[in-house]
């Protein structure tokens, strides 16, 4: 890509604000387009963008060689519909989406000749959200995934690499969007479900009062935006079905480990988890 490193981000929220302050600290030019006012005016008066709108900014569009979207699935679709006419000849964009089957094939087969998107999906996020929340040290432990399609090029390939790079990921890999969906249904969205699933198990408001690290720690993501996570985990419905059916499978072999009192499978379930932990320890 151009050594001009200058883009537009479209959806200022947490996850946007965060490229953006993070990517206007490495030298790039951002400017950005969001509905909201106060996150355009937050970001320019921090000097996390250069320029921003609410309205009026199909010039914004028109002049991006480089774009970054940063909204909700079915409004990221949405907006490339309503607004691809505007796409310059050459432009690349990538995206943050936690799902891809049910977005990069109608985006890709959308867009204007000369147009790419190229997918990717930052393993990052915070329990907050919102511009003023913004925070680059998230992305420093966390793994970025890029999943490519067969109308991409070498140089979308690039753009999400460099995106990765200067946001500072720990680790960049490439999966198919099968892939990604497929993986992202157990590790992300069934860990969701589980904390969702624990926290709605009792209503009792005194628990807070007595629970040590464990809990705290396991529910932690159960503080959850209700409209981003209806929608990720509606579009990958299929695959999270089937990754809480094996769970729960798994869940029900401990309980009937506890109803026989066989101490030795249960050891071999701990011995197990232990192990399979140990090689997440080893990448920190």
């Amino acid at each position: 890509m151009s050594n001009k490193k200058r883009v537009l981000i479209v959806g200022l929220g947490l996850l946007g604000g965060s490229y953006a302050m993070g990517l206007t600290q490495k030298g790039w030019q951002v400017d950005a387009i969001d509905v909201d006012e106060y996150a355009i005016a937050y970001a320019k008066e921090l000097g996390i963008i250069q320029n921003g709108a609410t309205v009026d900014f199909e010039e914004m569009i028109q002049a991006a060689d480089r774009m970054i979207f940063a909204l909700y699935p079915a409004a990221f679709v949405s907006w490339v519909e309503q607004y691809r006419h505007l796409f310059r000849k050459g432009v690349i964009f990538t995206d943050v989406s936690g799902v891809k089957c049910g977005i990069v094939q109608p985006i890709q087969a959308m867009l204007p000749e000369g147009v790419e998107f190229i997918p990717s999906h930052p393993m990052a996020g915070r329990e907050v959200s919102g511009v003023q929340n913004a925070n680059t040290e998230m992305f420093r432990p966390a793994n970025f995934i890029i999943t490519p399609t067969e109308k991409n090029t070498a140089a979308g390939l690039a753009f999400a690499q460099v995106i990765a790079e200067d946001l500072g990921f720990a680790h960049i890999c490439r999966l198919t969007v099968e892939e990604h969906d497929r993986m992202i249904g157990y590790v992300s969205q069934l860990t969701h479900a589980i904390a969702v699933s624990l926290m709605c198990a009792s209503d009792r408001t005194d628990l807070a009062e007595y629970t040590g690290d464990s809990f705290r720690d396991l529910t932690r993501i159960a503080r959850i935006n209700e409209v981003m996570w209806s929608e990720l985990f509606l579009e990958n419905r299929e695959i999270l079905i089937d990754e809480i059916d094996a769970f729960t499978d798994t869940l029900q072999k401990m309980k009937q480990h506890l109803h026989q009192q066989d101490r030795e499978s249960l050891k071999q379930m701990f011995r197990t988890s232990t192990a399979r932990r140990a090689a997440f320890d080893k990448k920190r």
